[in-house]
């Protein structure tokens, strides 16, 4: 099977029908795949007024460019459609090894349509699909529904996507679970899958993936993999303790968020950083997703038995200086269950932070806690507890908690106290502290995130140069150079982290090399520049308009401690400048010009 013959799976649930269409070209030139393919199907095809849990709304599972080749860390998948949680598009990427056994099944994408009437799963094999019936694992965790699904199929390669209970009680924070500790987790794609009645997707596949020149992509493939080995971000920070080797580094900056973004530092970093995780004797080894030169996951083991990956840094960060909590165990625990019930960490452990603060300032009124621990900062009993019943769906507070951080204080009269852009919670870092980080959660097209361009690698990190965090001159272009670059990542069906080590040389020897392109770089970032406003297009179409491009208004208060206390995020000096490099009007709508220049009129 080569890339430029992919062919894409439409699957329609209501009638239990299938058909194949082959990908054009044209269409590989203009979106490269995972993202930018699978978001430019979604934007043609759904009215973006469709409300994200009826039929009408499409679940798209799209592998990128390069999945389930031998470029590094070319694992990753995307999950697009209409997030419940923000009223946006949503495009939501996991690792692991489910997605690049998709791309070998023979479909680069799957688009699932309508909604079944009864609860069913899918088994994809060899170009061949069949409808299973999954009412013996509906209501299962993860886990458990994981291991059924593969001793039915029958086939120890296989490898199977589902969603918990959090996804099938429609959950706006829900996520799908792939190989059982990998989630495309945010924006509550999990929600729509449960709409729809899919349980789970069974892929399993034997083809192989050829290329028009091998010689030059075997050749491309060994260069960028000695670059990532040799840079000491992906080559040793990473390999060493994982993503949480940020905790201290973030925190020291003075941007570690804590107790719900009253603070930006904790005292407790060290007692569950990723050091921690070692000196406890948590980690038992380091582990990879496919074709992953730089292995940061993590496998533990607890010493109550359970075993999980994890946690990530901001996973970490959600469950632990965000709830004032600085035990490991009960993080870890609480990671678990998210894994388990189907739920996304980062916006589970915000709005369990978001819940401490409300409750302490007495708008939770006790009688909501019905039997459960009080929700106070510090308090790791609550962590495990409120994370069960959120993803369950029980209990007055608990629904009202799956529903996310904006809506769970909206109904206690207090929406200022969720830290969240366009609904959706903010990730480990506090935009005061880094000003071009900031301008990225502001304008994402998903809500708050920290990986449409993580602006944290040059402000923080130093990568690929050092820049003044509180430097507002120049941080406009830097944000759109990483907001499209990510695209183009996203869109390849590589990890951000290679970003660490590679820059867009480098993307688009990659990507000439696997489809037989003659693409310059700043083609290359053009592709990532049409990506962005398609989705802008799409965000703008549904009503989700400028005025969200903000940030809560915490972030417009003086840091209070810490050694960036008193900063303010200077959004509204940013904000026209991004706009203006971005082609739009200075009200943040995109002119007929830029999009023709785009083509996408």
């Amino acid at each position: 099977m080569k890339l430029t013959d992919s062919m894409l799976l439409r699957v329609n649930l209501s009638t239990h029908t299938v058909s194949e269409e082959p990908i054009d070209e044209k269409l590989i030139r203009q979106y490269l795949g995972g993202r930018g393919l699978g978001s430019k199907y979604f934007a043609d095809e759904v009215d973006p007024m469709v409300d994200p849990l009826s039929p009408e709304n499409k679940l798209i599972f799209a592998c990128g460019l390069m999945t389930g080749s031998s470029a590094p860390t070319a694992g990753r998948y995307m999950v697009i459609t209409k997030s419940p949680l923000t009223g946006t598009i949503a495009c939501s990427n996991s690792g692991g090894v489910w997605g690049a056994v998709l791309r070998k099944t023979g479909y680069s994408m799957i688009i699932v349509e309508g909604k079944s009437d009864k609860p069913i799963y899918l088994l994809v094999y060899d170009n061949n699909v069949e409808f299973k019936d999954a009412s013996r694992v509906w209501g299962k965790k993860t886990g458990e529904t994981t291991d059924i699904l593969l001793d039915e199929v029958g086939e120890k390669r296989a490898r199977v996507a589902c969603i918990g209970p959090a996804g099938e009680n429609l959950s706006m924070i829900g996520c799908i679970i792939n190989d059982k500790h990998r989630a495309p987790g945010r924006s509550g794609v999990g929600a729509v899958m449960g709409s729809k009645n899919l349980k789970a997707i069974v892929v399993k596949g034997s083809n192989t993936i050829d290329f028009k020149d091998k010689s030059a992509f075997t050749g491309a493939v060994k260069e960028k993999i000695d670059k990532i080995k040799q840079h000491p971000v992906t080559g040793e920070g990473l390999p060493a303790l994982g993503t949480k080797v940020l905790d201290n580094i973030i925190n020291q900056g003075g941007l570690y968020p804590t107790r719900n973004f009253q603070f930006a530092t904790f005292d407790g970093t060290e007692e569950i950083s990723g050091e921690a995780l070692v000196k406890k004797g948590y980690l038992k080894k380091n582990t990879a997703c496919f074709a992953c030169p730089i292995g940061c996951a993590r496998d533990v083991e607890l010493p109550n038995g359970i075993t999980m990956e994890g946690p990530e840094y901001e996973t970490g960060w959600a469950f632990g200086a965000h709830c004032g909590v600085n035990d490991l165990h009960a993080i870890c625990e609480a990671n678990f269950l998210c894994n388990e019930l189907g739920l996304d960490t980062i916006s589970a452990g915000v709005t369990i932070g978001t819940a401490m603060e409300l409750y302490e300032k007495g708008y939770i009124p006790k009688e909501d806690l019905e039997d459960g621990p009080e929700l106070k900062f510090g308090n790791s009993e609550s962590i495990v507890y409120w994370t069960n019943k959120m993803g369950r769906n029980e209990g007055r507070l608990g629904k009202l908690m799956a529903k996310g951080s904006w809506r769970m204080s909206e109904a206690y009269g207090h929406p200022e106290l969720s830290m969240t852009v366009k609904k959706q919670e903010l990730p480990a870092y506090d935009p005061r502290g880094v000003q071009g980080h900031g301008l990225q959660y502001a304008t994402s097209n998903r809500g708050g995130c920290h990986v449409r361009g993580y602006m944290i690698s040059p402000e923080v990190l130093g990568v690929p140069e050092k820049l003044d965090p509180q430097e507002l001159k120049g941080k406009p272009q830097w944000v759109v150079i990483f907001q499209d670059l990510t695209a183009v990542i996203d869109s390849a069906g590589l990890c951000l982290f290679t970003s660490f080590a590679l820059g867009l040389e480098d993307y688009t020897d990659l990507i000439n090399a696997s489809a037989g392109f003659e693409l310059t770089p700043e083609e290359v970032l053009r592709i990532g520049t049409r990506i962005w406003n398609l989705e802008r297009k799409f965000n703008l179409s549904a009503g989700v308009d400028p005025s969200q491009d903000t940030l809560p208004k915490r972030m417009f208060e003086p840091l209070p401690d810490g050694p960036q206390k008193g900063a303010v995020h200077q959004l509204s000096k940013l904000l026209p400048e991004y706009y203006e490099l971005r082609g739009w009007s200075p009200d943040g709508l995109i002119p007929e010009k830029t999009l023709q220049e785009l083509g996408l009129t």
